[in-house]
């Protein structure tokens, strides 16, 4: 029994193997099309916005529908469709949401039987029995995710020259422990960095999973991003440090799986940017997955003085469960002449963090807190 077992494992794999070739996703991307001025946003462009001395920056914000795919081809037809759209709107910068990636568990035969279950953990009971978590499928079937997800998002970034936010997806890191990871592409295809999902909500943890314990700055010609994941950006500190590093765009890549509340969802990103004073840009996951149902409402946000209103809202969603993408101009120069006259004290209680918390900025931020 065992041996039969471990031949269908093998056998599996070389399925998924095949299915996952990024062979797949070069043929279905070279087929489509792409607007001309896209060139303008890629290699050459870099260097007219280094050298004209402009702060202006047009970004997009995905709200990306989960949707199991059956195969890399469908995967990146759905990404390519909503990258299109963006850039289509003037977009250089594109944010996709936070578990990007999670679709591809269409990938796995006879999922969609038992895609009724009603949990992802029941689930893969069904599947395979109740010995495996969550983590451990997710972990076979990284192999095939990193290779879609991959070559999905450099080979878009690179055709339509823009930088790519590619969300996240569930993969081991260099030694073993499933993450949830979020990847940041350039406009020539390259990969800029990653960043680990740091904090995790209860659902998370059961399912095994392991947290990050930093945080990362990418730069581009405009300014520096930081892209901490949803429940990352629940915490006063992490815009706090990002920002004190040099960040003045915060990417925060959501897929919050509770009802939608207008209040509640903007808990992790509307505040913290006021805070902080930079801009946030808020892609989101939605749809309803084996018993999870994800809500939210994409968009771009900005310190009260920076929008017309008054709101801090430069652009959001008009629904909170179908796909959509909103773009919005950034002036970073007008960022940098009120963060200049705030100096981004107003909120910081600095005695308060000499007293109780200077390990959090001594150890990132040396000298920044006494």
């Amino acid at each position: 029994m065992k041996l039969l077992e471990l031949l269908k494992e093998k056998a599996l794999s070389y399925y998924l193997h095949w299915l996952s070739d990024p062979g797949r996703v070069e043929r279905l991307l070279n087929k489509k099309s792409y607007p001309k001025n896209c060139v303008a946003l890629g290699l050459s462009g870099r260097k007219e916005v280094q050298g004209s001395g402009s702060s202006d920056l047009r970004v997009a914000a995905v709200q990306m529908h989960l949707e199991l795919m059956p195969s890399a081809e469908a995967y990146a037809e759905q990404i390519y469709r909503l990258v299109r759209q963006a850039v289509e709107e003037g977009a250089q910068l594109v944010a996709f949401p936070e578990d990007s990636a999670t679709g591809l568990l269409g990938l796995l035969p006879g999922i969609k039987k038992v895609a009724g279950a009603g949990s992802l953990e029941g689930a893969i009971t069904e599947m395979a029995g109740d010995n495996l978590r969550v983590a451990d499928i997710f972990r076979f079937l990284a192999p095939a995710t990193r290779r879609i997800y991959e070559a999905t998002f450099s080979g878009l970034a690179r055709r339509f020259g823009v930088y790519l936010a590619a969300g996240s997806a569930i993969l081991p890191d260099a030694t073993g422990r499933m993450v949830n990871l979020a990847h940041f592409y350039g406009p020539d295809g390259g990969l800029l960095g990653t960043q680990e999902k740091c904090h995790f909500i209860p659902m998370e943890w059961e399912w095994g999973l392991q947290t990050g314990d930093n945080l990362q700055l990418f730069s581009t010609p405009w300014t520096k991003v930081a892209i901490p994941i949803c429940m990352d950006a629940s915490y006063f500190e992490t815009f706090r440090i990002v920002s004190r590093l040099g960040a003045e765009i915060v990417i925060i890549p959501t897929a919050n799986p509770e009802e939608y509340n207008f209040w509640k969802a903007l808990r992790g990103i509307w505040p913290r940017v006021q805070e902080a004073l930079v801009y946030g840009v808020n892609p989101c996951l939605v749809g309803e997955l084996m018993g999870i149902k994800l809500t939210g409402r994409a968009g771009i946000f900005a310190p009260l003085q920076l929008t017309g209103n008054g709101d801090g809202i430069l652009a959001q969603t008009n629904n909170s469960d179908q796909e959509e993408v909103v773009v919005a101009n950034l002036d970073l120069g007008t960022l940098r002449r009120l963060r200049g006259e705030e100096k981004g004290e107003e909120d910081f209680n600095r005695q308060l963090y000499e007293r109780y918390f200077p390990g959090i900025y001594d150890v990132v931020l040396p000298g920044h807190v006494s």
